[in-house]
């Protein structure tokens, strides 16, 4: 009777509990995810063909042995750019659209990081446009580090191009895949972030960084940590926000966390510390 009369006395706290574990538990919504793979069509072509896509290959390499042309025509290997931490964007210069918003909406958020371009990471820009020269690489290059409000090496971002079987062979190990149409492209809008040994670490969708998820994609890329348990702790605290393209703070779900752990503790202290008065001798007057 002592334990049902203190069972009783502790039923809202009980109940608060039970109410967290629900929480914890939202029905999953039918909106984005991190997860979904951005298309950009510019034709009247539907983007769902199957030939066009992103499968994420966390864990897999990129071939560093494959050579592209620079900024200036010469020949450089892949292996020789990738030293460290690396965000490979698959894009083509003569794209006016997504491509230009992509490596713009990186040089915006490159002066906030506080790793240092060149040395501790560096960015490679690369056209999956077979047809397109070192000097459309060129402009696109002045282009978009004169967009940087700040001062940043220009060996820190490399402008690349390639035959198409370098290219291919680039895109396939990532599992990017696009398709051409005309003079144009339909591709995923994505950004790959490798290790120093090609191992591909993390995949950003979308036009927009956040820094927060740059700065863990770059430090996982340093410590050649693949970035799906990073993300399964972040979509945890964080849920994602269709309209506003970004991560917002989960309250109901990180309180209800607390709740519960607060109450688990408060009834562990309750049971042992009943099991101690039970086990002391009772002292005779």
């Amino acid at each position: 009777m002592v334990g049902l009369r203190c069972l009783s006395k502790y039923t809202p706290l009980l109940a608060a509990t039970f109410a967290s574990v629900l929480m914890l538990h939202p029905a999953r919504a039918a909106a984005h995810s991190e997860e979904t793979t951005l298309l950009h069509d510019h034709t009247a072509t539907s983007a769902s063909d199957t030939s066009v896509g992103l499968d994420e290959r966390l864990g897999a390499k990129v071939p560093l042995d494959l050579t592209f042309r620079d900024e200036t025509g010469k020949p450089v290997r892949l292996g020789d750019l990738v030293a460290g931490p690396t965000i490979i964007l698959p894009v083509y210069y003569s794209c006016t659209n997504v491509c230009n918003y992509l490596q713009n909406g990186l040089a915006r958020v490159l002066p906030q990081l506080k790793a240092k371009p060149g040395t501790e990471y560096r960015v490679i820009s690369v056209s999956f446009d077979e047809t397109e020269t070192p000097a459309l690489a060129a402009r696109a290059k002045k282009m978009h580090l004169n967009s940087i409000e700040a001062p940043f090496p220009v060996d820190g971002w490399r402008f690349l191009t390639g035959d198409a079987g370098s290219i291919r062979q680039l895109t396939a190990s990532a599992g990017y895949r696009f398709q051409r149409q005309g003079h144009d492209f339909i591709h995923p809008v994505a950004s790959i972030i490798v290790a120093r040994d090609g191992t591909i670490v993390r995949y950003l969708y979308g036009t927009t960084f956040l820094p927060k998820d740059l700065a863990l994609a770059l430090l996982e890329a340093r410590e050649g940590k693949v970035g799906v348990t990073v993300r399964r702790v972040v979509g945890y605290c964080f849920s994602f926000d269709p309209a506003g393209k970004t991560y917002v703070f989960n309250l109901l779900r990180v309180s209800a966390t607390v709740v519960m752990l607060s109450a688990g503790g408060f009834l562990a202290f309750l049971f042992l510390g009943g099991r101690k008065r039970r086990q002391q001798p009772t002292r005779r007057a």
